[in-house]
């Protein structure tokens, strides 16, 4: 029983904060993403960018064609106050979290 009380305690003062800090230290160490997957990140950001202007101009010949065409303002991705995509403001803020980790 005392040998047990002792192998609880040193694991739960010892082995788990060691566990923690070890993962913590390597989850630092590899904190970005792989270039690859930023590579990809920013195909994926191109691509959408292209089908959102392509939305944007189907949109605006289906409009031209029908006058009453109104799309949702929730499925917007152009914001049309400030003629801004929000892609943009999703890789300022990617761009800032990555200047941040640094």
């Amino acid at each position: 029983m005392d040998l047990t009380a002792i192998f609880v305690c040193g694991f739960l003062f010892v082995g788990l904060p060691w566990l923690i800090f070890h993962y913590i230290t390597q989850w630092k160490r590899n904190g970005g993403l792989p270039i690859e997957d930023e590579k990809l990140l920013d195909e994926l950001h191109d691509l959408a960018r292209r089908l959102d202007d392509r939305m944007a101009t189907i949109e605006r010949i289906v409009a031209a064609d029908n006058p009453d065409f109104r799309r949702p303002a929730s499925e917007r991705l152009i914001d049309e106050r400030s003629e801004d995509h929000v892609f943009d403001h999703l890789a300022e803020r990617r761009e800032r979290d990555r200047q941040r980790q640094r």
